[in-house]
C-alpha cells in the first residue's frame, strides 16, 4: 500500500509542477527509490492506453471511494526536468488508480493487501476485457504495441541487461548464485563477450565478464521484491555505475571521500571494497537524500561511513579530520543525459545556459576536491553524455592545478574511450547502452604526481587486466574462493 500512495503522490507532484520525477521520487520518503521511480515511469508510459482502459471499463463511475484520474498526466510527463521549485506535500492516503491498474494489468501483479487489492480483482475481468478489445481494435497482440511509437522503449532501454551487484559485507558470490539457482534460475557462468550479456532471456543469468562482484540478468527481470534485495544481500545497481568504486580501488584502512553520495549505491560499494575497514565521509546537501542514504547504507550493512548534510564545496580540506583522506569520488550533479529511461520521462535537454551552470559547478567541485592534501587518487564520473560536463572539466581543471596531477588510464581494456577533446582525453573512459550495455557514463582517474618517482602504474590491482594475487592487492580484483562465513540466506 504504501509504494502506491507514494507514487500516486509523485504523480500528484508533477501534475502540480512540484518538481521534476527525480527530486519528487528522492523526496517522497519511500525507502525504495528505484522501485518507485520504475512504477512512476511506467504508469506515465502508460497513461494513454490507461486512460482508455478506465473509461471502458467504467471503473471510476462503479468505485466512487477512488479518487478521480490525474487530468493532466501528460502534462505531468511532459513536466519531467524542469527544475520547478519543490513544495512536499503530504502523500496521498489512497492510491492511484492509474498505478493500481497498470500493476495489475501490466506489472508484475499487486504488492498491497486489504481492500485495495478487494477492489481491483473484483474488477479485473472487465478490465481485462477492455484490453482485449483495445488489442483487437488496433490489430495487436502486446500490451507495448498499444503505445504510440514516441512511448515504446527505446532500443537502447530494451537491451541494458539488469546488473545486480553482490554485497560482500553481507554474504559471498557461491551463496547468491546458490540461492537464485534454488530460485529456479539457471547459471550460465562466466561470461566471455558482450554479445553473451545482450543474448540473456528467461531466467538466466551470468557472472559479468569485467567486474567481478557483477552478475548479470536479462533486462526485464525485477528483483525489488527479492529477499536478497530487500535485504541488503544484493544490490541493483548498472554496471556503469559500479565503475567509479572499482576504480578508485582504495585498500582496506584508507580513508575516503564520497562527495555527492546519495542515494548511496556507490558508497556501499565503497565499503565492500574497504570490506568496512577504514573511514568513509559521504556528503549530500539534501537531507531527504541523506536520509534515504542512510536507510540503504544500514540495509547494506556499511559501517565506518559518517554521513554529512552538507554542501561538499563548504567542507574544509584542511580539517584535521580528513587530514588521511587519500582517494576521493566525485559524482556530481549533471544532466543525467546518459541515464537510459525504460519510461516516457526523457529529461529535457538542458539548455546551454545549463550544461554551462552545471560544468562550472562541476569545475568547482573537482578542483576543490584536489585541494585535499593527502589526496593520492581521485575519480570523477558523471551520467553525462555531454563533453561540456566530462571532458572539458577534467581538462580545465588539470591545466589550473598544472603538473601536480595527471590523467591516467582507466581501465585500458574497456573499449569506450574519451572523446579527443583534448590530447590524452583518451585515458578516461565512456559507457554508453550500444557499446558497453550500460547507462551513459563517463570515468576519468587522476592521480597525484609525485617530483622525482617513476611513472605509477595507471590502474589499482583492482582495475589490471590480469592482477596477480599477494600481499597488497586492492580490492575489486579477481576473488579467490571465499569460505562461506558470512550472512547466509536460506
Amino acid at each position: 500500500m504504501a509504494l502506491y500512495s507514494a507514487a500516486a503522490a509523485v504523480l500528484a507532484g508533477l501534475e502540480r509542477g512540484e518538481g521534476g520525477l527525480k527530486s519528487l521520487v528522492y523526496n517522497s520518503g519511500f525507502p525504495h527509490v528505484r522501485q518507485l521511480y520504475a512504477l512512476v515511469s511506467e504508469t506515465l508510459r502508460y497513461a494513454s492506453v490507461l486512460e482508455k482502459l478506465l473509461d471502458g471499463a467504467a471503473l471510476l463511475q462503479a468505485e466512487k471511494k477512488l479518487p478521480p484520474q490525474l487530468a493532466k498526466v501528460r502534462a505531468a510527463a511532459e513536466s519531467l526536468g524542469r527544475g520547478v521549485p519543490e513544495r512536499r506535500g503530504r502523500a496521498h492516503l489512497v492510491p492511484s488508480p492509474q498505478v493500481l491498474v497498470y500493476d495489475l494489468l501490466f506489472g508484475k501483479g499487486l504488492k498491497c493487501g486489504g481492500r485495495w487489492k478487494a477492489l481491483a480483482r473484483r474488477h479485473r475481468a472487465r478490465l481485462e476485457a477492455e484490453l482485449a478489445r483495445m488489442k483487437v481494435r488496433h490489430r495487436v497482440s502486446r500490451n507495448e504495441d498499444l503505445l504510440a511509437p514516441e512511448q515504446a522503449v527505446s532500443p537502447a532501454a530494451s537491451q541494458v541487461p539488469r546488473y545486480v551487484r553482490v554485497n560482500t559485507l553481507k554474504t559471498c558470490m557461491d551463496d547468491v548464485i546458490d540461492f537464485f539457482k534454488r530460485q529456479g534460475y539457471t547459471y550460465l557462468g562466466k561470461a566471455a563477450s558482450m554479445e553473451e550479456l545482450k543474448a540473456l532471456s528467461g531466467k538466466k543469468f551470468l557472472l559479468d565478464l569485467h567486474l567481478p562482484e557483477l552478475l548479470v540478468f536479462p533486462s526485464h527481470t525485477d528483483l525489488h521484491d527479492n529477499l536478497l534485495y530487500t535485504s541488503g544481500h544484493i544490490i541493483l545497481q548498472d554496471k556503469a555505475s559500479c565503475l567509479p568504486a572499482f576504480l578508485l580501488g582504495p585498500v582496506a584502512g584508507s580513508h575516503v571521500i564520497d562527495a555527492c553520495a546519495a542515494p548511496g549505491n556507490k558508497t556501499s560499494h565503497l565499503a565492500a571494497i574497504l570490506k568496512n575497514k577504514g573511514q568513509i565521509f559521504a556528503f549530500d546537501v539534501d537531507p531527504k537524500r541523506v536520509a534515504t542514504m542512510n536507510t540503504l547504507l544500514t540495509r547494506a550493512g556499511v559501517t565506518g561511513c559518517q554521513l554529512a548534510q552538507q554542501d561538499f564545496l563548504a567542507v574544509d580540506p584542511r580539517d584535521p579530520k580528513y587530514s588521511r583522506v587519500t582517494h576521493i569520488l566525485l559524482d556530481p550533479s549533471c544532466s543525467g543525459s546518459g541515464m537510459v529511461t525504460r519510461g516516457p520521462g526523457q529529461e529535457a535537454a538542458p539548455s546551454a545556459e545549463r550544461l554551462q551552470a552545471l560544468a562550472g559547478f562541476q569545475r568547482r567541485a573537482l578542483s576543490h576536491a584536489l585541494s585535499f592534501p593527502a589526496l593520492r587518487r581521485l575519480v570523477y564520473s558523471t551520467c553525462s553524455l555531454h563533453q561540456e560536463e566530462n571532458e572539458d572539466v577534467v581538462q580545465a581543471v588539470l591545466q589550473e592545478w598544472g603538473s601536480a596531477f595527471r590523467l591516467v588510464t582507466a581501465f585500458p581494456s574497456w573499449p569506450c574511450r574519451g572523446l579527443a577533446a583534448f590530447s590524452g582525453a583518451e585515458s578516461c573512459l565512456r559507457a554508453s547502452p550500444a557499446e558497453t550495455l550500460t547507462h551513459g557514463f563517463f570515468v576519468a582517474v587522476l592521480e597525484r604526481c609525485r617530483e622525482g618517482a617513476a611513472a605509477p602504474s595507471s590502474l589499482p590491482a583492482a582495475a589490471k587486466e590480469n592482477p596477480q594475487p599477494g600481499e597488497g592487492m586492492e580490492p575489486g580484483a579477481a576473488p579467490k574462493k571465499r569460505k562461506k562465513k558470512k550472512q547466509l540466506v536460506k
